[in-house]
């Protein structure tokens, strides 16, 4: 059982983070559109079971997603609330078609507003992004802020992006600070050279693909910087991995969906649902402070929160590893 107020610190921080909190990508229309009415209910819903963290970000759903946590959070004390954006995207009319948002001609975010993200991690951009987040979440403050996927944005992120943010966390007015991206070499090579309380990591520590493990959460170990998992279902095939599903956002490789199946199979056995395990799985590491769900009903919400009380034998994880589905060195849940 994953107690929703259970916290833990954020690096050397004074920041505590609940073990589970809700991530807003899918409501700020990520796939396919929802309403405002239907988004909104879902954090809210989130909050009358007790969650307590939000992870949000300007790029998701271009302005939807945080003015949708602003709707839901209007009657929260803010204090009760640990709510974490992005920067190093500005959102603005007129902006160039960002080709990584997009597959087969498609964009990932549906029935979006008018104005897209331009990247910016100067500190001009950093903290012009940090003000309008806060316009339009209705808050005064952040207690994280993180870089957002700055992959082929390294020298500006590591540079003027990570000075904005530290002189932000010294003036007070954000407690951590750390960043957030779905593949590692950056992200590593971040936390070595820039002094990040927390990351966030998407789809690269699951049950399915503990490469994060490789130097990342190592290297987290060494400058002693926290880690929020995300994407833990990676993108559905840890749900369902059926012909058609997805991973990493895309449709998923008849090997991936052959993995997940094998995974599949040995919780079957023990009776344990494939999801549960994906859940519960990365909050065993040491250096993983959060798991975020990122659910889009309150069909999935409960269904996901109902996960957190499923008990999950140790001979599960032993067996995954005699199939060499999990590495020997990656710590399992108690």
């Amino acid at each position: 059982m994953i107690d929703l107020h259970t916290t833990v610190q954020i690096g050397d921080t004074g920041l505590r983070v609940p073990r589970i909190g809700l991530g807003t990508a899918s409501l700020g229309n990520f796939l396919r559109p929802i309403s405002d009415e239907d988004a909104t209910a879902v954090i809210a819903r989130a909050l009358d079971r007790g969650i307590r963290y939000l992870d949000t970000a300007p790029l998701y759903g271009h302005g939807l997603a945080e003015r949708r946590v602003r709707a839901a959070i209007a009657d929260i004390p803010r204090d009760e609330l640990v709510i974490s954006t992005k920067v190093g995207r500005l959102l603005r009319e007129g902006a160039p078609r960002d080709e990584s948002q997009y597959f087969d001609g498609e964009p990932f975010y549906k029935d979006v507003p008018s104005a897209g993200p331009v990247w910016d991690f100067s500190e001009y951009g950093i903290r012009r992004s940090v003000e309008e987040s806060m316009q339009r979440v209705g808050v005064d403050r952040f207690d994280i802020l993180h870089l957002h996927d700055p992959d082929d944005h390294f020298d500006q992120a590591s540079t003027t992006g990570y000075k904005a943010l530290s002189e932000l966390r010294a003036d007070g007015r954000v407690q951590a600070i750390g960043a957030g991206m779905n593949r590692t070499p950056v992200l590593t090579e971040l936390v070595r050279e820039c002094d990040l309380d927390v990351i966030l990591l998407a789809g690269r520590y699951t049950l399915l693909d503990q490469s994060g493990m490789d130097e990342l959460l190592p290297m987290c170990a060494r400058r002693a910087t926290s880690v929020v998992a995300g994407g833990v279902f990676n993108s559905g095939v840890l749900i369902d991995p059926e012909p058609g599903t997805t991973f990493d956002y895309v449709p998923a490789s008849p090997e991936v969906i052959d993995r997940a199946r094998r995974i599949r199979g040995i919780c079957d056995r023990h009776g344990v649902p494939l999801a549960a395990a994906a859940v519960q799985f990365p909050l065993a590491h040491p250096q993983v402070c959060s798991v975020l769900l990122g659910p889009r009903s309150l069909g999935e919400l409960d269904m996901d929160l109902g996960l957190l009380s499923v008990d999950i034998p140790a001979a599960l994880w032993a067996d995954l590893r005699a199939a060499d589905l999990l590495r020997p060195d990656a710590p399992c849940p108690e």
